[in-house]
């Protein structure tokens, strides 16, 4: 049997709190699923760009480089190497959602077009998701959904957790002859226990993308040095100053011997001294590497593997991989059936808390906070600050409240 005002007291903010994250975490949910479509939008509209038909004697890539430094109206930072013959040479500026991409056609020397992820109805999905479309204030909301849902996760999988009369069969059983409200609780309680690992992983893998927790991780890493080795940026890599740099043809000849898995991205050097970097978009993460070039000889100066990556930093990649569905097939459809599942046990919960007419549990006056419960409330403040924020108000709102009751 459990502790009953325990029990109570942990059902009451259980349900409070998921009235009020409840329709943040149905258009986490929706928009997630959406998302993970991204490459199924995208990919269309990059294959026409990129495609065109082949000729003979194709323009150098130093004259491609040139048309493009023209189509941007600066130098492009990057070159992603062609995988085919009949693709056109995709050079960028920017980074994530700021990238940009001109497209040259490598034989007549046409620019095919350009593109950006900002120009897909799929970005908006994406600052939804992110943001709620409201910039550091959206994200800051976000995060502190994102961190009662852990909440929500802990005393759910508590209050839920069966009788010893139940038995094992508690874990599995879904009462269908017990009327509707029985049912909704028990498909809202069952799927978020057998949906929180899960979930648990994914909320992980959205967490470092946010303004509190995220930028505290980001220090972390920083202060125990588990992040990119400085060297994978090109810090304290230098190219030995001689009269003429190497052609971008030549460069690009000296990559494709280096058999690298995936997609290959060439860094540009950006000063005299400054080098050709290489990286390969793969997955598994392990396979990727960051190769630096002295771009006056093309001689090889570093390599730089998944393993020399800081230890935080791979486990913060995986877990965004995962959260993303990039991992491979498997990945994308357990994701999507996450976003279901999410779905379907919020809309369970509230049904069920319909049917009970809209009533908050009550808990006894005499109930105090054990001190484990209450170390587990601060330690969690602690590490997902914007919920010890919420906390502290919360109790700031009560004490108030007390007085003016007593007043």
């Amino acid at each position: 049997m459990k502790y009953t005002n325990s029990n109570q007291w942990l059902w009451k903010w259980h349900v409070i709190g998921g009235l009020v994250s409840l329709p943040f975490v149905l258009v986490l949910a929706v928009t997630g699923g959406i998302y993970l479509f991204k490459d199924n939008v995208e990919k269309p509209v990059l294959d026409t760009l990129k495609k065109v038909t082949i000729q003979q004697n194709p323009i150098s890539y130093n004259e491609q480089l040139q048309l493009a430094t023209k189509a941007f109206g600066k130098k492009p930072n990057s070159i992603i190497i062609p995988t085919e013959k009949g693709q056109a040479t995709e050079f960028t500026v920017g980074k994530f959602s700021h990238k940009k991409s001109v497209f040259i056609n490598p034989f007549s020397g046409e620019v095919t077009g350009k593109f950006s992820p900002k120009d897909t109805w799929m970005y908006t999905v994406r600052k939804l998701h992110g943001e709620l479309l409201g910039g550091s204030v959206g994200t800051k909301i976000i995060e502190l959904i994102a961190s009662w849902m852990i909440v929500l996760m802990a005393t759910g999988i508590y209050i839920f957790w069966p009788a010893k009369e139940l038995g094992w069969k508690g874990f599995f059983k879904i009462r269908t002859n017990s009327g509707k409200r029985i049912l909704y609780r028990d498909i809202h309680a069952l799927g978020g226990f057998w949906l929180s690992a899960l979930l648990l992983l994914t909320l992980a893998g959205g967490l470092p993308w946010t303004d509190v927790f995220g930028g505290n991780f980001k220090k972390l890493q920083k202060v125990t040095n588990t992040g990119f080795p400085k060297e994978w940026f090109g810090m304290g890599v230098k190219s030995e100053i001689l009269s003429e740099p190497i052609t971008l043809d030549k460069m690009i000849e000296i990559v494709k011997e280096q058999k690298l898995e995936g997609v290959k991205t060439l860094d540009l050097p950006k000063h005299k001294t400054g080098v050709f970097s290489v990286s390969n978009a793969t997955f598994p993460l392990k396979n990727q590497e960051k190769i630096h070039f002295d771009q006056y000889s093309g001689k090889k100066l570093m390599t730089l593997h998944w393993s020399d990556v800081g230890i935080l930093l791979r486990g913060r990649m995986w877990v965004m991989a995962f959260h993303q569905g990039q991992l491979g097939r498997w990945n994308f459809i357990l994701m999507l059936l996450v976003a279901i599942g999410l779905v379907i046990i919020s809309i369970a919960g509230l049904l069920s808390f319909k049917m009970r007419s809209w009533g908050i549990p009550t808990v006894p006056e005499t109930f105090k906070m054990s001190y484990g419960l209450i170390f587990l409330m601060i330690l969690l403040g602690v590490i997902l600050p914007l919920f010890g924020i919420s906390l502290l108000f919360l109790t700031l709102l009560k004490l108030i409240n007390k007085k003016l009751i007593k007043s």
